[in-house]
């Protein structure tokens, strides 16, 4: 598979997307660094070649941060893992913005309100960061907890989000 790879600048620094060549979104995040968008991949799924060009995913996210924060809902993305992770994606998916769960509100989504370990290892393992917006989930506390792009992204996302409430 030959995959396609675009960096867009946002508010919050380079935004780099890979999508395979049916433009679903296979990893993103907000760095310039291609090798840090493969490495959210696990080596089997990597595709064997990588060429700059234009993804269909970037208009949403200009879209997303022009205040249409619905228009990275629709974008397809393409993810592997076993079938807690696919559901725990697909649920990250229905968090609304400015709207965050707790990571163990979000375990009760997933029918298993004890895993919370479960459900924020979902989150940390998501390759795409936006469009399947792992952000919008805290500690209990209400604290921000970890996210792979760097805490100070994940809160100016969730202020943008609120305010747009």
């Amino acid at each position: 598979m030959t995959a396609l790879i675009q960096t867009i600048d946002t508010p919050d620094g380079a935004f780099t997307i890979l999508a395979d060549d049916e433009q679903r979104v296979l990893a993103s995040g907000w760095t310039a660094d291609r090798g840090a968008i493969l490495g959210r991949l696990a080596a089997a799924v990597r595709p064997a070649e990588v060429r700059e060009g234009e993804t269909a995913a970037a208009s949403a996210v200009q879209a997303y941060y022009a205040g249409d924060l619905a228009a990275i809902d629709s974008v397809p993305v393409r993810q592997t893992g076993t079938s807690l992770q696919l559901s725990g994606w697909a649920a990250l998916r229905e968090i609304a913005p400015g709207a965050p769960l707790t990571y163990t509100s979000f375990a009760a989504v997933l029918d298993n309100p004890r895993a919370v370990r479960a459900a924020a290892s979902i989150c940390a393992r998501n390759a795409p960061a936006l469009f399947v917006p792992c952000h919008r989930v805290l500690r209990t506390d209400g604290t921000l907890g970890g996210f792979a792009w760097g805490l100070d992204v994940k809160e100016r996302l969730l202020a943008r989000e609120e305010m747009a409430r």
